[in-house]
């Protein structure tokens, strides 16, 4: 960690021994979860608190954009800071005069960091990290993807703490735009100078704190109840066959009809969007090892919620609990790291982990953007959003082909690839006026799709 890093700095202040308990070591889906209980409190209270961010990069910042257009609202003064990709001029919440965006170059200490401060009259709080090096990982438990990188941290309401730390961050911000330090630096000493005697009542924060660290720790017993799901389908494949790699894909399969058989309105999602992906691929004219992979990832792209909460399956994403909203958001990367247990299936879990990329670059896990999002995963994505608007789900009612066709072609360029969207957009067109049928079923559907309950096998 270098000696800069407002971490460093804190201990250098206080002392290693009064720094909060809580410094360790943070996942940074456990990071999300404390930073959404503290914002949550922003939206929930009336208060002008200063709010003070710093995102690393843009993209992490754009993830939460909307997000911060609510904060700004209901506080008295934001700065939200990232590096120089960050595209801040696009950002709506540029157009609040509360709110100032700053952008540092690749070589500041926060590129390292990712830091949230709150500082109101009635309270204080703050989440403060510093990423760890590549070196600082061990080989096994090296990041592969975005929630599983680490973070040095502490979370605290200790005000003392919380000013400091607002401080160190100033006086960074001093050297890209000393008007802006001065600014906010003044607006932190009005707040402390008019302090309440009343401090606010911060059992709700901490509650959803706990729910939200509960939540991602659930995630985590998911993930392992899955795979002793697996483990179990995986004995009862090795009945019907010897060979082990066979017998892997076989219980994966198995995962994947039973979550088709979980979620009641869509029971043929996964036969649907795998017959459609493989159509797409087919059109602009992909390898048939690819389009092998493609059609696989079809069929297993919501493997990961075989034991996910049934609301999940039965309501929108907005009549979601914030609790069965995160199993939802975080479908791909549960998906991907269950399918990690099996090496041979490495490219068809690529596919799966990014079918959530957008066009844009605001998409998940890793904000890929454009091109560099694998063409197999932009297929996938764009075939799983028209084919669950074809379905009804909670309050909404399906929609024909065509109108699903017509919201695909309102995210042209935002979520889905353009000249994806064309392919799509002739050939739904063409199935319409009956000169092509659409797909139900992809071709050569694994026997394992055609067994009965009692998993006999058809010959």
């Amino acid at each position: 960690m270098r000696a800069d890093a407002t971490l460093n700095q804190l201990k250098a202040y206080f002392g290693s021994d009064h720094l909060p308990s809580s410094y360790e070591v943070y996942f940074k889906n456990t990071l999300v979860a404390l930073c959404h209980a503290l914002e949550d409190h922003i939206l929930q209270q009336e208060g002008d608190p200063l709010v003070i961010a710093t995102f690393q990069q843009g993209k992490w910042y754009q993830q939460e954009a909307k997000r911060y257009a609510q904060i700004v609202q209901k506080s008295g003064k934001v700065v939200i800071a990232s590096t120089f990709d960050s595209g801040f001029a696009s950002i709506s919440s540029d157009d609040t005069s509360n709110v100032s965006l700053v952008e540092f170059a690749n070589d500041n200490v926060l590129t390292n960091e990712w830091n949230l401060i709150i500082i109101d009259t009635n309270y204080a709080a703050a989440v403060l990290t510093y990423e760890l090096l590549p070196a600082e990982y061990n080989d096994e438990t090296i990041a592969k993807i975005d929630t599983e990188r680490k973070f040095y941290g502490l979370w605290t309401f200790d005000r003392a703490i919380v000013d400091k730390s607002a401080s160190i961050l100033i006086d960074n911000f001093a050297k890209l735009d000393s008007s802006l330090a001065q600014e906010v630096a003044h607006y932190q000493q009005q707040i402390n100078q008019n302090l309440s005697p009343l401090a606010a009542d911060l059992t709700g924060v901490v509650a959803r704190i706990v729910s939200y660290l509960q939540t991602s720790q659930e995630q985590l017993i998911t993930l392992n109840r899955q795979a002793q799901e697996l483990v179990k389908l995986e004995g009862q494949a090795l009945k019907l066959n010897r060979n082990l790699k066979a017998n892997k894909l076989q219980a994966f399969l198995r995962m994947a009809q039973k979550v088709d058989q979980r979620d009641i309105a869509n029971p043929v999602a996964s036969l649907q969007v795998a017959a459609l992906s493989e159509t797409l691929g087919q059109i602009i004219d992909l390898s048939t090892l690819q389009l092998r992979r493609l059609k696989l990832a079809g069929l297993l792209f919501r493997v990961g919620l075989a034991e996910a909460p049934i609301e999940v399956f039965t309501n929108r994403a907005s009549e979601l609990k914030e609790k069965d909203l995160a199993f939802w958001r975080n479908r791909a990367i549960l998906s991907s790291q269950l399918l990690g247990a099996m090496p041979e299936l490495e490219s068809i879990t690529k596919i799966v982990l990014h079918q959530l990329e957008y066009w844009d670059g605001s998409g998940q896990p890793q904000q890929l953007k454009e091109e560099e999002i694998p063409i197999e995963s932009r297929i996938l994505g764009l075939a799983i959003y028209f084919q669950e608007l074809t379905q009804t789900r909670g309050t909404r009612e399906a929609l024909t082909p065509l109108q699903a066709l017509e919201k695909c072609n309102q995210l042209s360029g935002i979520r889905f690839d353009p000249s994806l969207l064309g392919h799509l957009d002739t050939f739904i067109r063409l199935s319409e006026m009956g000169m092509v049928k659409l797909p139900d079923h992809p071709s050569h559907v694994p026997p394992i799709w055609l067994e009965d309950d009692d998993h006999r096998t058809k010959v």
